[in-house]
């Protein structure tokens, strides 16, 4: 099989959620935004067809008047008053005379007990509230000569129908946007509690796999301490090292598997064991220096992971170095009663577009990486610590500097 073909193998099917989570996102909200500006456009455009179909109704029923009032034979004009004066029920109308006085009105809710001065003052309120949203009709009137006598205004606005139909597709993508909220919000919590289950099943299996060959290991080396050649060897001494250590990463899983407990340890001390440990395993062209002011500073944690946390990010910084340069560790007091860590590198550093993306599940640089390393110490930090981890620093070809926030 060539290498052409197997990496297309390896290629998962489908869109990658976590590598194109942004994108994912934009795709999401532009579908939303078309959808809704469609919805907007074509109520609007229906909302506009029915004023105009209500503007004419209204003036239909101005002329109506106006030919009422002129037309001298009023028997011949039963069928205008039934077919196109009473059918309004809908458009709110006010009949006023030429010094504004209110006659009539219609489709109003108006209080039906309402009588003399406090009707009249209700149709002067609506009649100013008519007036700002449309400017009245006059009718005129005229005698058998055709002189003008008498004006009369009708004041009008748009149908209670009309006016919810202006607000309804606001309401419509509201309810849709909160209802899109919910889902979301409980799609992610149900998705990170997905991610704490596998997390913990993973880390208790490990811790139990782990388990049986570390308690062999221990055996062996008692038994290697029974002889009297190696009792004090080197190589002894050191395997018992790294029994220990793996003993401390049994602790680690099983501490991701459960609540782990916090006390209040020297972050200096805690962090120089670590790299101790890891001076003796690592390239000899890499340097690793701890500064601390001052050496006695004290947060909560849990040492088995918080120096996991450590492990990583130094390994991490050796892999983009190239196994050669230098890593510096800065300890100190920062505002708001936190502990600030520093770690620097001299490596590749990491491009601006992939700073946000270092913490995602399965980002890595390297050919054969899991990518769960960084997710992992800012679990770590974040969730068990209650601190925060970032990228502080980074430029191609001068290094990087992750920044470490904890709990005095």
């Amino acid at each position: 099989m060539s290498a052409e073909k197997k990496k297309r193998k390896d290629k998962p099917f489908g869109i990658d959620l976590y590598k194109n989570k942004s994108t994912f996102n934009w795709l999401v909200v532009s579908l939303a935004v078309v959808i809704g500006a469609g919805s907007i456009i074509y109520t609007r455009n229906l909302v506009e067809a029915l004023k105009e179909r209500e503007q004419q109704l209204i003036e239909l029923y101005a002329k109506t008047v106006e030919y009422t009032a002129n037309e001298p034979n009023a028997a011949d004009l039963t069928f205008v008053i039934q077919e196109i004066m009473l059918p309004n029920n809908s458009i709110p109308v006010i009949l006023a005379d030429g010094s504004g006085r209110p006659l009539q009105g219609k489709n109003l809710d108006m209080d039906p007990n309402l009588m003399g001065d406090q009707r009249l003052s209700f149709l002067r309120e609506r009649m100013k509230e008519m007036e700002e949203e449309k400017e009245p009709l006059m009718l005129t009137f005229r005698d058998e000569e055709g002189e003008v006598y008498d004006y009369n205004y009708v004041y009008y606005e748009n149908s209670a129908l009309l006016k919810k139909l202006e607000y309804y597709p606001h309401v419509q993508l509201s309810v849709i946007a909160i209802f899109g909220l919910i889902v979301l919000l409980a799609f992610n919590y149900s998705k990170a509690a997905e991610q704490n289950r596998v997390w913990v099943g993973l880390a208790k299996e490990t811790a139990h796999q782990l388990g049986t060959p570390i308690s062999s290991l221990i055996a062996w080396i008692e038994y290697l301490k029974t002889d009297v050649e190696l009792e004090n060897n080197e190589v002894v001494t050191e395997l018992e090292k790294d029994i220990h250590r793996l003993e401390m990463i049994t602790a680690r899983f099983s501490n991701i598997g459960s609540v782990p407990v916090l006390d209040n340890e020297n972050v200096v001390q805690c962090i120089e064991e670590t790299v101790n440990y890891l001076k003796k395993r690592l390239s000899k062209k890499v340097d690793i220096n701890v500064e601390a002011k001052p050496c006695d500073i004290r947060a909560k944690l849990n040492k088995p992971l918080f120096g996991w946390v450590i492990e990583n990010l130094c390994k991490n910084a050796v892999d983009s170095m190239g196994g050669i340069g230098k890593i510096d560790i800065r300890i100190s007091h920062g505002m708001e009663d936190r502990v600030v860590v520093d770690i620097c590198d001299t490596g590749k550093g990491i491009p601006k577009s992939k700073i946000r993306d270092v913490f995602v599940p399965g980002y890595t640089t390297k050919k054969r990486g899991w990518g769960l390393g960084l997710t992992l110490v800012k679990r770590i930090v974040d969730h068990y610590h209650e601190g925060r981890i970032y990228v502080k620093y980074s430029e191609i070809e001068r290094g990087t500097t992750f920044r470490i926030l904890l709990k005095s």
